[in-house]
Protein backbone atom coordinates (compact mmCIF):
# COMPACT_ATOMS: atom_id res chain seq x y z
CA UNK A 1 0.00 0.00 0.00
CA UNK A 2 1.40 3.11 -0.70
CA UNK A 3 1.26 5.62 2.37
CA UNK A 4 1.37 9.32 1.34
CA UNK A 5 2.11 12.04 3.27
CA UNK A 6 -1.55 12.98 3.67
CA UNK A 7 -2.69 9.52 4.89
CA UNK A 8 -5.01 9.35 7.49
CA UNK A 9 -4.53 6.52 10.18
CA UNK A 10 -7.20 5.04 12.81
CA UNK A 11 -6.36 2.47 15.28
CA UNK A 12 -3.04 2.10 17.81
CA UNK A 13 0.06 0.62 17.78
CA UNK A 14 -1.35 -2.29 20.71
CA UNK A 15 -4.37 -3.18 18.25
CA UNK A 16 -2.90 -2.30 14.80
CA UNK A 17 -3.17 0.69 12.26
CA UNK A 18 -5.08 1.16 9.60
CA UNK A 19 -5.89 3.60 7.12
CA UNK A 20 -9.01 5.58 6.79
CA UNK A 21 -11.06 4.94 3.59
CA UNK A 22 -12.89 7.94 1.88
CA UNK A 23 -15.62 6.79 -0.10
CA UNK A 24 -15.10 8.08 -3.38
CA UNK A 25 -16.96 7.92 -7.11
CA UNK A 26 -14.33 7.84 -9.84
CA UNK A 27 -14.96 9.37 -12.92
CA UNK A 28 -13.93 6.75 -15.40
CA UNK A 29 -15.00 8.85 -18.60
CA UNK A 30 -12.80 11.99 -16.79
CA UNK A 31 -9.19 10.01 -15.97
CA UNK A 32 -9.65 7.66 -19.96
CA UNK A 33 -10.50 10.83 -21.92
CA UNK A 34 -11.06 9.90 -25.42
CA UNK A 35 -10.80 11.77 -28.78
CA UNK A 36 -13.91 12.49 -29.94
CA UNK A 37 -12.12 11.80 -33.77
CA UNK A 38 -10.77 8.61 -32.89
CA UNK A 39 -11.66 5.66 -34.40
CA UNK A 40 -13.67 2.90 -32.42
CA UNK A 41 -12.43 -0.73 -32.49
CA UNK A 42 -14.96 -2.43 -30.68
CA UNK A 43 -13.63 -5.40 -28.56
CA UNK A 44 -16.26 -7.35 -26.35
CA UNK A 45 -14.01 -8.65 -23.97
CA UNK A 46 -12.64 -5.44 -23.00
CA UNK A 47 -12.98 -3.25 -20.21
CA UNK A 48 -15.36 -0.66 -20.28
CA UNK A 49 -13.98 2.83 -19.39
CA UNK A 50 -16.20 4.83 -19.26
CA UNK A 51 -19.20 5.64 -16.52
CA UNK A 52 -18.66 6.15 -12.50
CA UNK A 53 -17.29 3.48 -10.74
CA UNK A 54 -16.91 3.41 -6.42
CA UNK A 55 -13.47 3.73 -5.03
CA UNK A 56 -11.53 4.08 -1.66
CA UNK A 57 -9.29 7.08 -1.77
CA UNK A 58 -6.62 6.56 0.93
CA UNK A 59 -4.28 8.91 0.60
CA UNK A 60 -2.80 11.87 -1.62
CA UNK A 61 -0.30 13.70 -3.22
CA UNK A 62 0.19 16.87 -4.92
CA UNK A 63 2.18 17.25 -8.13
CA UNK A 64 4.84 20.22 -8.39
CA UNK A 65 1.96 22.25 -10.32
CA UNK A 66 -0.09 21.99 -7.56
CA UNK A 67 -2.55 19.15 -8.77
CA UNK A 68 -3.40 16.87 -6.03
CA UNK A 69 -3.75 12.85 -6.87
CA UNK A 70 -5.57 10.51 -4.73
CA UNK A 71 -4.49 7.04 -3.83
CA UNK A 72 -7.03 4.85 -5.06
CA UNK A 73 -8.21 1.50 -5.14
CA UNK A 74 -11.52 0.82 -7.43
CA UNK A 75 -12.86 -1.65 -9.86
CA UNK A 76 -13.26 -1.73 -13.52
CA UNK A 77 -16.07 -3.99 -15.35
CA UNK A 78 -15.57 -5.78 -18.42
CA UNK A 79 -17.58 -4.55 -21.31
CA UNK A 80 -19.20 -8.25 -21.79
CA UNK A 81 -21.02 -8.11 -18.68
CA UNK A 82 -19.21 -10.64 -16.49
CA UNK A 83 -19.01 -11.19 -13.26
CA UNK A 84 -15.35 -10.63 -12.14
CA UNK A 85 -13.93 -7.20 -11.99
CA UNK A 86 -10.60 -5.96 -12.98
CA UNK A 87 -9.25 -4.62 -9.51
CA UNK A 88 -6.77 -1.60 -9.08
CA UNK A 89 -5.19 -1.21 -6.38
CA UNK A 90 -3.32 2.01 -4.73
CA UNK A 91 -3.92 4.03 -8.72
CA UNK A 92 -2.90 8.09 -8.65
CA UNK A 93 -6.54 9.55 -9.64
CA UNK A 94 -6.19 13.16 -10.22
CA UNK A 95 -8.75 14.81 -7.78
CA UNK A 96 -10.73 16.09 -10.61
CA UNK A 97 -12.16 12.91 -11.80
CA UNK A 98 -13.11 12.29 -8.10
CA UNK A 99 -16.10 12.83 -5.79
CA UNK A 100 -16.86 12.21 -2.55
CA UNK A 101 -19.67 9.48 -1.77
CA UNK A 102 -22.40 10.34 0.33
Amino acid sequence: MINSPFTRWEGDELHGRRPVLTSVWVHLDILFPRPADAPRHVIETGLDLTGVVRGRLHGRFPSVEGDWYGVVNYEIDYADGRREKSHLVDQLVPFIALRERR
